[in-house]
């Protein structure tokens, strides 16, 4: 899990994301519940993007690593 002191994504897009979902209301422990999925699962596609880059050879992690990150995990 995340560690809560690093606030990446608001709490206010989770609730949009939920009610865009469908939902008419939202808990705050939905909202943080699904930020920390969402937190999670980016810092796993990001840390695969930069062994990609890498692997590459390059220093830059490109458009292109994200998505084949994306797509792997």
């Amino acid at each position: 899990m995340t560690n809560p002191s690093k606030r990446l994504l608001p709490l206010a897009a989770m609730e949009k994301v939920l009610k865009l979902a469908g939902a008419e209301r939202v808990s705050d422990k939905a909202k943080a519940a699904l930020k920390d999925a969402v937190e999670d699962k980016a810092n796993e596609i990001a840390s695969q993007a930069v062994k990609l880059a890498l692997h590459a050879g390059r220093k830059t992690v490109k458009s292109g690593d994200v998505k084949l990150a994306a797509r792997q995990g």
